[in-house]
């Protein structure tokens, strides 16, 4: 039987993330970061994303997305109403789950052609 690996179609994959680090293509990033189907921004600086506040999502907003995830870490957690309200305001979907949950969430939404942004925070 022969095995054939299949790429898809977009510039940057998720191939796993935990609370400390991510795999993105063949890269192993240990800081936040954002990532589209074809963008992806090291060095996001947020470190806690219940201290988020609405500027936090520019580098998000900048990619025009139809839906914002958010990897918040090993836990799920929820960023400050006026965060939500900063997207749901553009009519942006904005979800919080855990790390590991936003990246297969990403994969299913970039696979499926939606316009999808991730922003993942994790913790050193």
């Amino acid at each position: 039987m022969q095995f054939n690996l299949e790429r898809p179609d977009f510039d940057y994959f998720l191939r796993g993330a935990d609370a400390a680090s991510a795999l993105v293509n063949e890269r192993q990033l240990r800081a936040s970061f954002v990532i589209a189907p074809d963008a992806l921004v090291e060095d996001w600086p947020v470190q806690d994303v219940t201290a988020m506040d609405p500027a936090d999502l520019e580098p998000l907003l900048a990619l025009s997305p139809e839906v914002v995830v958010l990897g918040t870490g090993d836990r799920q957690a929820f960023p400050p109403a006026e965060v939500m309200a900063a997207c749901l305001s553009r009519g942006i979907g904005l979800e919080s789950m855990t790390n590991a949950a936003a990246a297969r969430t990403y994969q299913v939404l970039a696979g499926e052609g939606r316009r999808v942004v991730a922003g993942f925070v994790l913790t050193r």
